[in-house]
């Protein structure tokens, strides 16, 4: 039996079954044109990152627009989107255990593949595998900057790094991974800037290390949608990593914007409607956890400001509504996910509108590529 569909290209978007995730193609549109702009005439790429949307169509069209490639953070999905004919993949990643690598080096005999380390024993391994192969990998340093997350801290560990993999012929030192994820939520623009200040020095002064022991750096990648700005002015970073800006969420719109900031728009939205109206002050839609992640708050009600999205349960979205507010049983609202890439990688596919009526349903063939 085939899988349920909320809808099929043609049909109008008042027909769209709930709850389905949507996706506005002429705001999705200028959001990706916006994003080239912003970048022209700078000597600073896109590699737009797919853990936003994990649907091979996104990434081509991105390619198209001028992304020199994308960015992914699983091997599994680096595989679908090598398979879809993305040639060039950073895995914004460290890479540990045996299949993983072996897949890895199997994917670099079809796309150009990059990876992160941040220990010696990441280098020694993609190595091994690299020789066993005879296949050739990028390889990033990635610096902790700022997230403490992963990372080499900067200075001498990270160019006795990058020493260790010029060792190998195999490996090709490809240069740093400087990203900063919290700093994308920073909520004021004087907060962003001082931290990307900093992080743009510290990769500065890792990169002059590097260079003074006659290893060329020929990148500096990372930056997100909430600061990529910052990195493009910085003259530090040649690449960016924006992924979110194609879609938006409501915790980026919680962001208080700069003067110079690109007004990027709403795209992404989850189709739901109220299933149960008992209550004068109560709604609860056909949306919860298995339709949004709520790991960064709860989604907003789009363009209905007098409706609050107020708890998940498993299949049910609970709003507060005001008396007297005008909402029926079956009425069909609009919610902008708290956090784009989680509540992607809930769907199978993505329902694309134009107008009033269905272009397009594109899969989301990343989906759930956790290995």
């Amino acid at each position: 039996m085939s899988p349920w569909k909320a809808a099929n290209p043609l049909d109008l978007v008042c027909s769209i079954d709930t709850p389905a995730l949507v996706l506005d193609l002429n705001a999705f549109e200028r959001n990706m044109q916006r994003m080239v702009d912003a970048l022209k005439g700078h000597a600073v790429r896109l590699r737009a990152h797919s853990k936003s949307h994990k649907c091979p169509e996104i990434a081509r069209r991105q390619v198209a627009l001028g992304a020199v490639g994308i960015c992914c953070q699983k091997v599994s999905e680096a595989a679908v989107f090598v398979d879809a004919g993305i040639a060039d993949v950073l895995v914004t990643n460290q890479i540990v255990g045996a299949p993983k690598l072996r897949h890895l080096a199997d994917l670099a005999r079809r796309a150009r593949i990059g990876v992160l380390v941040d220990d010696a024993q990441h280098v020694e391994a993609l190595a091994e595998v690299a020789s066993a192969q005879m296949v050739t990998v990028d390889v990033y340093v990635e610096v902790d900057v700022g997230g403490r997350r992963c990372g080499v801290m900067p200075g001498p560990d990270a160019a006795g790094l990058a020493r260790r993999i010029t060792d190998h012929p195999l490996l090709r030192f490809a240069g740093l991974q400087c990203y900063h994820g919290p700093a994308q939520h920073k909520r004021s623009p004087a907060e962003r800037s001082q931290e990307i200040v900093l992080a743009s020095e510290a990769a500065r002064q890792t990169r002059a290390l590097i260079e003074a022991d006659g290893i060329q750096v020929e990148r500096i990648t990372g930056a997100g949608t909430g600061t990529f700005l910052l990195e493009r002015d910085s003259g530090v970073f040649n690449e960016i990593q924006a992924g979110s800006y194609i879609f938006m969420d409501r915790d980026y719109c919680d962001n208080e914007r700069a003067p110079q900031d690109v007004q990027f728009e709403n795209s992404l939205f989850i189709r739901t409607a109220v299933l149960s109206r008992t209550q004068p002050t109560r709604a609860v839609l056909d949306a919860g956890l298995k339709a949004s992640s709520v790991d960064s708050g709860m989604p907003l009600v789009w363009r209905r400001p007098e409706l609050s999205y107020v708890k998940a349960a498993d299949d049910h979205g609970i709003l507060e509504v005001p008396e007297g507010a005008s909402l029926a049983l079956g009425d069909v609202l609009m919610l902008v996910p708290g956090h784009c890439d989680p509540t992607v990688n809930l769907y199978d596919e993505i329902v694309c509108i134009r107008g009033a009526q269905v272009e397009a349903v594109w899969p989301i063939s990343a989906r759930g590529a956790l290995i």
